[in-house]
């Protein structure tokens, strides 16, 4: 067992499997899950979607279960259980009544250890996958976000789609999803998180059984920090009323120190209601209905987006303001009123979200996976705290960044007029 700053403690099992445990003996629920450390960045470009595909595929059926035998406990439950697939790990988790520990714990090992699924199961879920990248396809506020990455980590695996394409999802053969689970799902690469009420003890000694060691070592690819793609892409969608936008630019690693600066400067430029973009382009000018910025960071790099949607006709006026406030910050630096409302919600955000048991395990699982270690909550609000209006307007030179600034549009509209030069103008 190691010491941590927090009440989790974290135990390296003989498998090399990664257990941090949290008891909150006050609360009647428990999240808990696996993170596997492979997402689509791990992937090679010709298997994209590999992980995507062994998260639906490991629900169909086990050694010991069938998929209705599955889909009749996650239902018993009463809880929720649930997985998904990011960009540089996989989750598979549940969130459950304290009593039900017991139960949610055997079916989450026995999907991750012991999946079964036939080349009946694997067609199945082909056709399920093609249906949902579909429907992010008619989905513009979803699709504007995919494209944008996929353009600005042009040829970079953290570009790659979660889902893959249409062409590598037909293209991933039995053999090939097969060597992808036997690559990744290593005791080695898994992190087992759990918080709530429930003790070690609990939960320990069926781990140790599950997980004997392995031979061998699991694959891990590793991949350089990105180099952004300046460009201005436009898929036209003819049916669509509105206009959709991601306008990005570099932005920070997960692990740096600027991480707190960058997530104050993008509450203060469009993370919330009081937020320059917001009071600007929707409240006082009345152009949008969403506008709204994030900071993405990832192992080894990060971007800043604005999303809005609008009328075509007022797409100009929109960028035109988003640009122009974004420089403002970059140029002026923010108000100390503004700094301090943002540090107010950050940590709201940050001491409310410990509300939930799952935001909990999903914190302690991201902390693990990033740094190797955990952070209390008065820590980060510390960090948070420490950050001056120097800071702010120091990460703002570097994500207003005219040599990466980038806009991706999609909707009816045949030529915006609008080119890199003109962004590069615009925040020079």
């Amino acid at each position: 067992m190691t010491a941590s700053p927090t009440n989790v403690a974290r135990y390296v099992l003989p498998s090399g499997l990664t257990v941090l445990i949290e008891t909150l003996p006050y609360v009647r629920s428990v999240a808990l899950g696996y993170y596997l450390r492979s997402g689509s960045a791990v992937e090679s470009e010709e298997h994209g979607g590999a992980s995507h595909f062994l998260e639906h595929l490991v629900f169909k059926a086990t050694e010991r279960r069938s998929t209705a035998d599955i889909a009749r406990i996650i239902d018993n439950l009463g809880g929720d259980v649930d997985a998904f697939t990011g960009k540089e790990y996989t989750s598979f988790y549940a969130h459950v009544l304290d009593e039900q520990v017991d139960t949610a714990l055997d079916l989450l090992t026995d999907i991750v250890v012991s999946p079964r699924f036939t080349d009946d199961d694997l067609e199945m879920e082909r056709g399920v996958i093609l249906e949902e990248i579909k429907m992010v396809e008619d989905t513009p506020d979803d699709l504007v976000h995919e494209i944008f990455v996929t353009e600005f980590w042009h040829d970079h695996p953290l570009g790659r789609p979660i889902l893959g394409t249409e062409e590598t999802v037909n293209r991933l053969s039995r053999k090939e999803i097969d060597a992808h689970y036997a690559e990744t799902f290593h005791p080695q690469n898994l992190i087992f998180c759990a918080s709530g009420n429930v003790r070690p003890e609990q939960l320990l000694p069926f781990l140790e059984k599950a997980f004997p060691i392995a031979a061998g070592d699991p694959v891990r690819r590793g991949w350089s920090a990105p180099s952004p793609t300046q460009h201005v892409i436009l898929r036209e969608k003819r049916e669509l009323e509105q206009v959709h936008l991601c306008l990005g630019s570099r932005g920070f690693p997960q692990q740096t120190e600027e991480r707190y600066a960058a997530a104050l400067f993008n509450t203060i430029l469009g993370g919330g209601m009081s937020s320059r973009l917001f009071q600007r382009i929707r409240e006082k000018e009345g152009l949008v209905y969403t506008v709204a910025s994030y900071h993405n960071g990832y192992l080894h790099g990060g971007y800043e987006a604005v999303y809005a949607a609008c009328m075509p006709k007022n797409l100009k006026r929109v960028l035109d303001l988003t640009l122009a406030e974004m420089r403002n910050i970059k140029r002026d630096g923010a108000t100390a009123d503004e700094l301090a409302s943002a540090k107010l919600h950050l940590k709201g955000s940050i001491l409310l979200s410990l509300e939930s048991t799952t935001s909990r395990m999903s914190g302690i699982a991201r902390q693990e996976y990033y740094f190797g270690r955990q952070f209390s909550s008065d820590e980060i609000i510390e960090h948070i705290e420490a950050v001056t209006l120097e800071n702010v307007q120091s990460v703002a030179t570097s994500i207003v960044d005219p040599d990466s600034m980038s806009l991706t549009l999609i909707g009816n509209l045949r030529n915006p007029g609008i080119s890199t030069d003109m962004l590069r103008q615009a925040v020079a």
